[in-house]
C-alpha cells in the first residue's frame, strides 16, 4: 500500500515514484505508434511515402526507358517485326507519364496531398507500364528460335521488375502491380510454345516476382521504421528544449529569487543597524553605571547581558551583510598597496586578550621580508580577524594557535592559521564552507557561531584571484590557508627579494 500523498505538495519537489509509469506509458504510446506506422494507418507517414516514391521514380526517370531502347533495338537487330518499335514508344510515353505524375506529386505541398488519392494515380501509372510489359511478352520473331525468344524475354522482364522494385519500394503493392498481367503473359507464352525449358521459365519469372516483392515490402518496412525513428527523435529533441526552456526559467527564477534575498538581507540587516547601536550604546552606559550606581545587582547583570546579546547580534548582522553584499555582486574591492605582515600583527593584537582569557597562546612566524601588496585592505584584515576567531573560539583552553605569514613557492604571499582544537571531519569540510553551514563536533565543544566566517573569507579570497585551503585532521587540529596570488605581490617587492635570495620558510603550492 503506497503512503498517503500530502494534500498541499510542494509544487518544486519531484514526485519519482510517477517515473515508472510515465515510463510504460512512453513505451505504450511507441509501440501504438510503430503498429500504426507499419500498417499505413498513420496518413503522415502515408505522405511521406508517397512523396519519397515520387522522388525515387523521378531520379530513376531515365534507367527504364533506357532499358526499353536498348531491347528494342537488340530485337530489331535480331528479327522482329516493327511492332517493337510501337512497343518501345509507348512503354517510353508511359515511363515518362508516370515520372510527370510523381513529379506534380513531389510540387504538391505536403499539407494538401490527398493520400488515396496519389496512391490511386500512382498505382494505376504502374499498371499502365506492366500493361506495355503485357504486350512485350507477346511479341513475335519469326526468324529467331522459340527458346531463344523466351530467355531473351525472361531476362529483360527480370530486369524490369529488379529495377521497379528498387525504385519504387516505397509505394506498397507496385512491383506486383506493375508485374503480375507481364508475368502472365509470360506464362501464355511459355504455353503456347510447349517447350519444358519455357515452363521452368515461366515458373523462374513468377518465383522472382514474389521475391521482388517480398524486397520491395522489407524495404517499405525499413523505411516506416525510418520515418518512426525520426519522428521519435524529433519529439525527444522537442521534449529536451522543453526541458531545457524550462530548466532556464527555473534557473532564471532562481537566482532572481537569491538576488532578491541578498538585497533583502542586505537591506534589512541595514535597517536593524540603527536601533540595534541604540540597544547597545545605552546598555552599555548602564552596564557601566555611567549615570550613577544601580541600587540591584541584578539589574547590572541583565545591563551586561543585554550588551553582550547585542553585540552577538550586530557581529551576525554584519556577517549577513557582508556576504549578501558578496552574493549580490555589490561588494568593492578598495585596492591600495598594504603590507600582509602589519595587518597580521595588528589582527593578532586584536585576539590576543581574548586567547588569554582562554588560556591560548598564539605563536607567531612571520617572513620579515615580506613587502607590499596590492588588495584591499578591509578585505585582507576581515579575512585574517576571521581566522583567528575561528581559532580562538574552537581551540580548547591551554591550546596553541599558530600564525604564519609569508612567501608561497610561486612567488604570491599567505597566511595560514593553525590550531590544535577539535578538527573537522573530511566529509563536512563541504559543509564549514558552505553559508550557515557548521562540523557537528565543532557546534558540540564550542560556542555557537554563524557559520558565515569561513564563507566570507572564501569569497573575498576568490575576489582577489587568490585560494583558499580548509585542512583538518579529527582530534588534531585545522590549518586555513588564504594564499594571494603572484600577481597582487608589487613588482619592487619581488624584485627585492630575489636579489637579497631570500628561502620562504614555508613553501605552498598554489593554483592561481
Amino acid at each position: 500500500m503506497q503512503p498517503p500523498r500530502p494534500s498541499n505538495p510542494d509544487k518544486n519537489i519531484v514526485d519519482r515514484r510517477k517515473l515508472p509509469r510515465n515510463r510504460e506509458v512512453w513505451s505504450a504510446v511507441k509501440r501504438t505508434r510503430n503498429r500504426l506506422a507499419t500498417a499505413g494507418g498513420d496518413p503522415r507517414y502515408i505522405r511521406e511515402l508517397l512523396v519519397l516514391h515520387a522522388k525515387s521514380i523521378q531520379s530513376a526517370a531515365v534507367a527504364v526507358p533506357a532499358l526499353v531502347l536498348v531491347t528494342a533495338i537488340g530485337m530489331l537487330f535480331l528479327g522482329y517485326d516493327r511492332g517493337v518499335l510501337l512497343w518501345s514508344i509507348v512503354a517510353t510515353l508511359s515511363y515518362f507519364a508516370l515520372a510527370f505524375g510523381a513529379r506534380r506529386l513531389d510540387r504538391t505541398p505536403a499539407h494538401e496531398i490527398d493520400a488515396d488519392y496519389w496512391r490511386n494515380v500512382l498505382l494505376a501509372g504502374h499498371f499502365l507500364t506492366g500493361l506495355t510489359w503485357s504486350y512485350f511478352a507477346f511479341l513475335h520473331c519469326s526468324s529467331c528460335m522459340p527458346i531463344d525468344v523466351l530467355v531473351a524475354k525472361a531476362i529483360v522482364l527480370l530486369l524490369a521488375m529488379a529495377a521497379t522494385a528498387i525504385v519504387s519500394y516505397a509505394l506498397n503493392w507496385s512491383t506486383l502491380t506493375a508485374f503480375a498481367f507481364p508475368v502472365l503473359s509470360f506464362a501464355i507464352v511459355a504455353l503456347i510454345a510447349g517447350l519444358p525449358l519455357g515452363y521452368g521459365l515461366a515458373v523462374t519469372i513468377a518465383a522472382a516476382l514474389g521475391f521482388f516483392s517480398f524486397i520491395a515490402r522489407q524495404l517499405n518496412a525499413s523505411s516506416v521504421m525510418l520515418f518512426t525513428f525520426r519522428a521519435e527523435k524529433d519529439s525527444l529533441i522537442a521534449e529536451l528544449e522543453t526541458a531545457k526552456a524550462h530548466s532556464d526559467e527555473a534557473r532564471r527564477r532562481a537566482e532572481e529569487a537569491n538576488l532578491a534575498k541578498s538585497r533583502f538581507l542586505a537591506s534589512m540587516s541595514h535597517e536593524l543597524r540603527t536601533p540595534l547601536n541604540a540597544i547597545l550604546g545605552f546598555s552599555e552606559v548602564m552596564a557601566k553605571e555611567v549615570l550613577g550606581p544601580m541600587s540591584n545587582a541584578s539589574y547590572l547583570d541583565y545591563a551586561n547581558d543585554i550588551h553582550r546579546s547585542g553585540a552577538h547580534l550586530l557581529n551576525l548582522i554584519n556577517e549577513i551583510l557582508d556576504l549578501s553584499r558578496i552574493e549580490a555582486g555589490k561588494h568593492q574591492l578598495i585596492e591600495e598597496s598594504v603590507n600582509l605582515l602589519d595587518i597580521a600583527e595588528d589582527c593578532v593584537s586584536m585576539v590576543r586578550l581574548r586567547a588569554r582569557n582562554k588560556d591560548i597562546r598564539i605563536e607567531e612566524l612571520y617572513e620579515k621580508t615580506l613587502g607590499s601588496l596590492w588588495a584591499d585592505e578591509r578585505s585582507v584584515r576581515q579575512i585574517i580577524l576571521n581566522l583567528l576567531s575561528n581559532a580562538v573560539k574552537f581551540t580548547p583552553r591551554g591550546g596553541e594557535i599558530f600564525v604564519k605569514v609569508g612567501w608561497t613557492a610561486s612567488g604570491g604571499q599567505y597566511v595560514s592559521v593553525r590550531d590544535n582544537g577539535p578538527g573537522i571531519p573530511e566529509d563536512e569540510i563541504p559543509v564549514v564552507l558552505s553559508a550557515f553551514g557548521q562540523g557537528s563536533i565543532a557546534i558540540k565543544s564550542a560556542e555557537q557561531g554563524t557559520g558565515l566566517g569561513l564563507p566570507i573569507v572564501q569569497a573575498l579570497i576568490h575576489m582577489h584571484g587568490g585560494r583558499f585551503d580548509l585542512r583538518s585532521r579529527l582530534r588534531e587540529g585545522t590549518e586555513a590557508l588564504a594564499m594571494f596570488p603572484k600577481a597582487r605581490v608589487e613588482k619592487a617587492t619581488q624584485a627585492d627579494a630575489v636579489s637579497q635570495k631570500l628561502k620562504p620558510k614555508v613553501k605552498l603550492k598554489e593554483a592561481v
